[in-house]
């Protein structure tokens, strides 16, 4: 019996959008005009997609940017069938918090254990900050 998972909680913005950015490897979120992060990535030959790093400028981090543009991102792969390689923390740790989705991972790819996740992107965090 699986047990329903909650929806991710995203901005709702009428002018988010996301733009795939094929000249630097990455899809974009804008909100109208406004550059708010990326996701970077690298398309595989067997069509899958390697979701490598979430950057959301400085300005915007904290406010649900990285999660909606995460989510974005897996429900237009939902769409179109495309899978993904989540070598990204900030999307390894998403994918611990939303199971839902794990049904998009190509397969060979996993994910390693949600406390593993959270003490990379604890180091990373602190790495930053410096």
């Amino acid at each position: 019996m699986s047990q329903q998972q909650p929806d991710p909680a995203i901005r709702d913005d009428e002018q988010l959008h996301v733009v795939e950015n094929t000249d630097l490897d990455r899809y974009e979120l804008w909100d109208g005009e406004q550059f708010l992060g990326f996701e970077g990535f690298h398309q595989h030959e067997d069509g899958s997609v390697e979701l490598q790093h979430t950057i959301i400028s400085e300005q915007f981090s904290r406010q649900g940017y990285a999660r909606t543009l995460v989510t974005l991102l897996l429900e237009r792969f939902r769409e179109q069938g495309t899978l993904v390689r989540p070598t990204c923390t900030y999307v390894q740790d998403y994918l611990h918090r939303f199971p839902q989705y794990q049904d998009l991972m190509a397969p060979g790819s996993s994910l390693p254990p949600a406390l593993a996740v959270k003490e990379r992107r604890r180091r990373w965090a602190r790495h930053r900050s410096r």
